[in-house]
């Protein structure tokens, strides 16, 4: 065996081993639906993972979601619990940087974490691509409140987190929540209790890579009607939850996004907090190399001081 090929193999190896631990990280995963998946047209899972070149964990053509759960230690819990939406553009999702590592800083807090694995639109997967996403999020958001108990969580302590894209679906779940876009027997609450928006996209009336974002979510030839409902931005009303946002002023995805968003909230009379970064760019996660804040740090000292953890 030369060298070359076993760095090669090694490398191989490493990335599998990575894939693995993180996947096998969580406590469960489940189905996000017990039956039919709603709004889905049959078709093969074609579902991929894949480690890419800056060792971030992607997956590609979701079209079976699960939520992956992520309970603290007993003597750590807080009651608090935050679902956790990866961005990706809604093209794919980034489940580990912005999803799985998320869900362990939250459990070190005491936080019950809840790792999104939500559809990507397709219309050869999706009867309507534009409200897709958000049926899952509604779902986890169900889901969560109606096995509460079991999972020790204060159902009136339940929020929502969202990376780019995923701050995207967030965000709609936090703006769209009085109409039920799945099955509620029970009429569950949707509402998030709070939100977490992370160099979000929260409005498709600004130029960046939310445009594409847009595309795929809406579709090529979406009107301006849809445009608008779904430029959250437009959305907020005085029963939007509470809301932290961190965006960098140099991200492609313009900071514009979290300014106008924050704006709407303080002219509602939401609570809002707003972290500017100067420099780091988009999708860094928890960690912003171009500063020694960590905003999960901020996250942590709001979510005390609005009184949803101790």
């Amino acid at each position: 065996m030369n060298f070359t090929f076993k760095s090669l193999l090694y490398i191989i190896l490493f990335k599998l081993t990575f894939i693995n631990t993180t996947l096998l990280f969580a406590q469960e995963a489940i189905p996000l639906y017990k039956g039919p998946i709603p709004n889905s047209i049959p078709s093969l899972d074609e579902e991929t993972s894949e480690i890419n070149k800056d060792s971030v964990l992607i997956i590609h053509k979701v079209s079976r979601p699960t939520l992956s759960i992520y309970l603290p230690p007993k003597e750590k819990c807080t009651g608090a619990a935050v679902i956790i939406c990866p961005g990706g553009g809604y093209w794919v999702l980034a489940a580990g940087h912005e999803g799985a590592h998320v869900a362990k800083r939250f459990n070190e807090m005491g936080i019950a974490a809840f790792v999104l694995k939500y559809r990507i639109p397709d219309e050869k997967t999706m009867i309507n691509t534009s409200i897709g996403p958000l049926q899952d999020a509604q779902r986890a958001l169900q889901v969560v409140r109606e096995n509460a108990s079991a999972w020790g969580i204060d159902k009136n302590r339940i929020g929502i987190l969202g990376f780019s894209a995923g701050g995207h679906l967030a965000s709609t779940a936090g703006t769209h929540f009085q109409k039920a876009y799945i099955h509620n027997p029970k009429k569950t609450n949707l509402r998030p209790d709070f939100m977490v928006l992370v160099y979000p996209v929260t409005t498709f009336t600004h130029n960046g890579l939310q445009i594409s974002s847009n595309e795929k979510l809406l579709g090529k030839n979406a009107s301006p009607q849809l445009i608008r409902e779904f430029s959250n931005d437009l959305q907020v009303t005085a029963k939007t939850p509470p809301t932290f946002l961190v965006h960098a002023k140099d991200d492609d995805v313009k900071v514009e996004n979290s300014l106008v968003f924050a704006e709407a909230l303080k002219r509602n009379n939401v609570p809002v907090e707003l972290y500017l970064y100067e420099k780091g760019g988009h999708g860094y996660g928890m960690y912003n190399k171009a500063s020694h804040v960590l905003w999960m740090d901020l996250v942590e000292k709001w979510l005390k001081k609005m009184h949803f953890i101790n």
